[in-house]
C-alpha cells in the first residue's frame, strides 16, 4: 500500500505565539518550529498500515525551505521519502492554494490512501483536507479515531459529540485523523540518522504547473482582524470543612451532569 501523509511545520505550540500586526498572521521568524503534533498521528497511522500490509509512506509538506526539518522528523519516525513544495510565491498562501499545490504535486502518483490531520494547530481552519479530496476526486473520511483498511476499502470510527459513527469508503480515499487514533512513536537515534539520507524531492510552482495560479497570485481569503481570546471565568475554590463532597454534588447538579 502506498500512503501519502500531509504534514505542516508550525511554531512550537508550547511557546507563546505572537501575531504580526500587519498581516494578522503568526510570526514564524525567530521562533522554534516543529512538526505539527496533530500530523504526527497521521504519520503514525500510515506507518502502522504499511508495517502490517507492506508498502511505503511518503510525506508531503508545503512551506519555506526550513519546512524540510518537519519532513525529516517524519522520515525519522520511519517514513520512506518526502516531497517539499517550496516557492517564494507561496508565502502566506490560503487554504485553497495549499490544497491546489498538494493536488498538483501528487497528480498521477496513485496513492491508495492520503492521511491528513483534522486541522493544523496554528491555523485550525480544517479546510485543506476537504478541498484536497475534492480536487483529487476522492471520498473523504474525517475525524477518524480508528482506521482499518482491507478488501479495497477504508473503514473508520468517526468521532462525534455523541460517540462515534462507523463510516467506510472505497480506496483510494482521503482520511483525517484525530489525536485519539494512536500514540505517535518517538524517533530513535537510528531513525534520525537514516532520515538524513532519505530522498526529499523539492518542487516549486513552475514544476507543478501552478505558476501564477496559487499563493500570492491567487489569494481568495484574507485575515482582516484578530483579537485576544476572552479570559476564562475563574473556577470556584472549595474550602473543604466536611462539606466538600456535598458542594461538588450540588455543582454537578447545577450543570445537569447528575
Amino acid at each position: 500500500m502506498n500512503v501519502l501523509v500531509c504534514v505542516k511545520q508550525i511554531p512550537d505550540p508550547n511557546a507563546p505565539g505572537k501575531l504580526d500586526p500587519q498581516t494578522k498572521r503568526l510570526v514564524r521568524e525567530g521562533v522554534d518550529l516543529v512538526l505539527d503534533p496533530g500530523d504526527e498521528h497521521g504519520v503514525e497511522a500510515g506507518l502502522q498500515l504499511v508495517e502490517k500490509d507492506g508498502g511505503e509512506v511518503t510525506i508531503i509538506s508545503m512551506g519555506p525551505p526550513k519546512a524540510l526539518e518537519a519532513i525529516r522528523r517524519a522520515l525519522a519516525m520511519g517514513a520512506h521519502r518526502g516531497i517539499l513544495i517550496t516557492d517564494p510565491g507561496l508565502e502566506n498562501s490560503d487554504a485553497i492554494s495549499t490544497a491546489r499545490a498538494i493536488a498538483a504535486a501528487t497528480k498521477g502518483q496513485n496513492y491508495e490512501l492520503i492521511i491528513c490531520g483534522t486541522e493544523s494547530t496554528d491555523g485550525s481552519s480544517g479546510a485543506v483536507p476537504a478541498q484536497l479530496a475534492e480536487l483529487l476526486g476522492l471520498p473523504l473520511l474525517s475525524f477518524a479515531k480508528k482506521l482499518e483498511v482491507g478488501d479495497g476499502k477504508a473503514v473508520i470510527d468517526r468521532q462525534t459529540d455523541d460517540g462515534y459513527d462507523v463510516v467506510e469508503a472505497p480506496l483510494p480515499a482521503l482520511i483525517t485523523v484525530t489525536g485519539g487514533i494512536n500514540e505517535a512513536r518517538y524517533p530513535a537515534l537510528r531513525g534520525i540518522m537514516q532520515a538524513k539520507n532519505k530522498e526529499v524531492k523539492q518542487v516549486g510552482l513552475k514544476d507543478i504547473g501552478l505558476e501564477g495560479q496559487a499563493g500570492k497570485a491567487a489569494l481568495t481569503q484574507e485575515v482582516i482582524g484578530a483579537a485576544p481570546a476572552e479570559a476564562r471565568k475563574a473556577g470556584e475554590v472549595i474550602d473543604d470543612k466536611g462539606e466538600g463532597a456535598k458542594r461538588v454534588a450540588e455543582f454537578l447538579k447545577e450543570l445537569k451532569v447528575i
